[in-house]
């Protein structure tokens, strides 16, 4: 029987039922999960405007960033602007365990936090560079291109924490003092990639375009602003329920993201929180990676010309 429960004083229902298909986790294990990493997972959440991942029974996953009129009154909330649809949006802010089993409860798989703090005049908290290997390449071609990406920040007094992503890849996140511009954050970004590109061009690529890939390791760096990633600690919709999962350094050559998941992530972290014991203190960014990034073109602008110029050769070729 389902039946009903309260936890963290929400009323949850339908907790035997499956999570989605290829999860091999139900309802509750999302609750169970979420409640053992709850302190953990919101102290990386607090203060950011949240969207989250839900799937509905039969339903495509789909992500939400407005929150529901029927979302409880208790819950803290920040109204903003979003010029991408050019109206207001009300994010949730997950700030308690509460407001976290609550979305549990909402079928919320995945937790997408900004990279801004709801005081968006302190700019981006963290650089963040998301790799993903090549199609058909192994988890191991990732964490090399990691490893250059710490090289490049090496290289100019930097350093930054990595965790799975929860899906094929890792992301490095590098804390970066308050007050810097957003634009020279992106810019900072930019170069960073451009950087570790150079150290290893057969392995790694900066190129938007997936067809300019070759199988290469694509050091993606456009996660800038108010754009979003999976938070340390949460679960994906992919199969297993994996979860992104913080880690050092030194252990990253000795993993997959299949080994963290909704069923193993919790005892793996014992009472630790990796992701706040990895992360370097908030650092200034040197002078040089801001000025190298504001020569490199903005990927997706760039992209979006190049496949025009493309279509129309392909038109004037036929």
């Amino acid at each position: 029987m389902s039946g009903e429960e309260v936890r963290a004083g929400v009323t949850l229902t339908n907790l035997d039922k499956p999570l989605f298909d290829g999860a091999e986790a139900t309802k509750r294990d999302l609750i169970d999960y979420l409640e053992a990493v709850g302190e953990r997972m919101v102290g990386h959440l607090r203060d950011r405007p949240l969207s989250v991942v839900r799937i509905r029974p039969g339903q495509e996953p789909f992500m939400q960033k407005n929150l529901p009129k029927y979302t409880p009154e208790w819950m803290e909330r920040v109204t903003l602007w979003a010029e991408s649809s050019h109206r207001e949006v009300t994010y949730a802010l997950c700030n308690d365990v509460r407001t976290l089993v609550w979305f549990g409860n909402q079928r919320a798989i995945e937790y997408h936090p900004t990279l801004l703090l709801t005081d968006y005049g302190k700019g981006q908290t963290h650089l963040v560079l998301d790799l993903d290997p090549a199609p058909g390449q192994p988890f191991r071609q990732a964490v090399l291109a990691a490893q250059l990406i710490r090289q490049a920040l090496a290289d100019d007094g930097l350093s930054g924490a990595v965790k799975t992503s929860g899906s094929k890849g890792v992301h490095v996140f590098v804390p970066i003092e308050p007050g810097i511009a957003i634009e020279d954050a992106a810019a900072a970004t930019r170069a960073v990639a451009a950087r570790a590109e150079r150290l290893d061009p057969a392995l790694a690529t900066t190129a938007f375009i997936r067809e300019d890939r070759g199988g290469k390791v694509f050091l993606d760096s456009t996660r800038s602003g108010g754009a979003t990633v999976a938070a340390a600690y949460s679960p994906r919709v992919r199969p297993g329920a994996t979860v992104s999962f913080p880690l050092a350094w030194s252990e990253l050559e000795s993993v997959v993201p299949g080994d963290f998941t909704i069923h193993t992530a919790a005892r793996a972290l014992g009472d630790r929180d990796p992701w706040a014991e990895e992360m370097p203190r908030p650092q200034a960014l040197p002078a040089d990676l801001i000025a190298e990034g504001h020569t490199i073109p903005v990927a997706r602008v760039q992209a979006m010309h190049e496949g025009k110029r493309r279509a129309r050769a392909r038109r004037e070729g036929s």
